[in-house]
């Protein structure tokens, strides 16, 4: 159906002064709070909005280093394996493209993505934005960017591929000699710097300034959700927005971005499908080998389970009960809450809905760190090329590995959370109001 374009006029038609929960879609007015304090959802605990004093000015500094350390990083050797007087070099860049070069165009396409083109379009387009507006410009593609970078930030995994290199340092050291280069500092920086932005950033900045706002547009006696009171959650902007006369699909007044009058469209049948998609990927992922180390001419494949062993026998304990964590756990648990959420919501459960939003939180959040072995792979096979001496043959377990990993992440971007909430109890909803403040 095609967007209809909302009224010109935004009194009465959008509700600024008031911000519906994400999680569970409970309205609250809009309070002050504490500066570096947040607004909780007083229903589900949820983050509803934080006060970051000075948030421009720090976040577009921290945004412009974190740039100039990814191009430092991209710039110089990254790490070189030594082993007497022989020396093999590695860019960032390297793992992907020995993957290409190994026949595994698919995970090397992978790891290029989110370990260098999405993090990098993600600083490119924070900088785009918070520049334009440091020195009073009003953005031109301000809402497609913003869009753009709102759906590159869970795949942009410098974290999780920091992680793959220290396992692989642990994995080399009774191989050869590991020498960080300048890159690798950078590198590290860069995860430092990047961090502290995303945490000094925050989003009402963009709208505030570039406008147009809406008034207030609450109607007396409203119920407690935006969609009992006839809103939706402009899911670019944040603002709240009243449903037309007519459509199930418009465009926000501020950003014009689609506004969905209802929950994901089809949310619960597209996460059915990708969860049992990544369920048969896992059991080739994880019967296959990922990976060959061949050494002095002798080798064999090498499971998951395997390296996890490896890393255990060879002391660094702690390092291979993380791979293991990110390896099994994270992927099973992920699909077994999702799942597990599912089954409580088409049953109409009123089992603890506080709780299950947060076992939907925190397998949102965990879920990518799984990709540290599609990482570890690529950057074994880019350091280990030392033909008689030593080599790494990526195996097939990890194409299946990593497609399940990306389907576990889009089985949680495709699910509603406010499914757990939209069958709840007229008492069991809190009033609509002041959020809780926490600092």
């Amino acid at each position: 159906m095609a967007i209809e374009r909302a009224q010109d006029e935004l009194p009465g038609y959008a509700a600024d002064g008031l911000v519906a929960c994400h999680a569970c879609d409970c309205v609250h007015r809009i309070v002050p709070v504490p500066p570096k304090g947040k607004a909780l959802c007083r229903r589900c605990g949820a983050i509803l909005y934080r006060n970051m004093p000075k948030s421009l000015d720090h976040s577009a500094a921290l945004y412009l280093a974190a740039m100039i350390l990814f191009l430092l990083a991209n710039t110089f050797p990254f790490v070189a394996l030594q082993y007497g007087d022989r020396i093999e070099h590695s860019r960032l860049i390297s793992g992907g493209l020995a993957l290409f070069q190994a026949g595994m165009g698919e995970i090397g396409f992978l790891v290029l993505l989110t370990s260098v083109v999405f993090p990098f379009l993600t600083l490119l387009g924070m900088l785009y934005l918070l520049l334009a507006l440091r020195f009073g410009i009003r953005p031109r593609w301000k809402t497609r960017v913003w869009v753009v970078v709102r759906a590159l930030t869970p795949w942009s995994l410098i974290g999780v591929f920091m992680l793959g290199l220290l396992v692989s340092v642990v994995k080399l050291q009774d191989l050869a000699v590991i020498v960080p280069g300048v890159a690798f500092y950078a590198f590290v920086g860069l995860l430092v710097v990047s961090t502290s932005a995303v945490a000094s950033f925050d989003p009402a900045v963009l709208w505030k300034r570039m406008g147009p706002v809406a008034e207030q547009g609450l109607p007396h006696g409203a119920a407690d959700t935006a969609a009992a009171m006839g809103y939706a959650t402009c899911h670019t902007c944040d603002l709240l927005v009243r449903h037309p006369a007519a459509g199930d699909h418009w465009a926000c007044p501020r950003c014009g971005s689609a506004v969905h009058g209802t929950r994901h469209p089809d949310s619960i049948n597209r996460t059915w499908a990708l969860l049992a998609a990544a369920t048969l990927l896992l059991v080739p992922a994880n019967l296959l080998p990922v990976m060959t180390v061949i050494r002095f001419g002798q080798g064999e494949p090498s499971t998951i389970l395997a390296g996890v062993v490896h890393l255990i026998q060879d002391g660094a304990w702690p390092l291979g009960l993380l791979v293991l964590f990110a390896s099994f756990v994270v992927p099973l648990s992920k699909i077994a809450s999702l799942v597990f959420l599912l089954v409580t919501i088409q049953r109409g459960s009123n089992w603890r809905r506080r709780d299950r939003t947060l076992i939907y939180r925190i397998t949102e959040v965990v879920g990518a760190w799984s990709m540290v072995d599609i990482f570890l792979v690529g950057i074994l096979v880019a350091l280990v090329r030392m033909d008689g001496l030593a080599t790494v043959y990526p195996g097939s377990g990890a194409t299946f590995f990593g497609a399940a990993v990306v389907l576990t992440m889009l089985a949680a971007h495709a699910f509603d959370p406010r499914l757990i909430w939209d069958t709840a109890d007229p008492g069991e909803r809190a009033a609509a109001g002041a959020p809780g403040a926490a600092t």
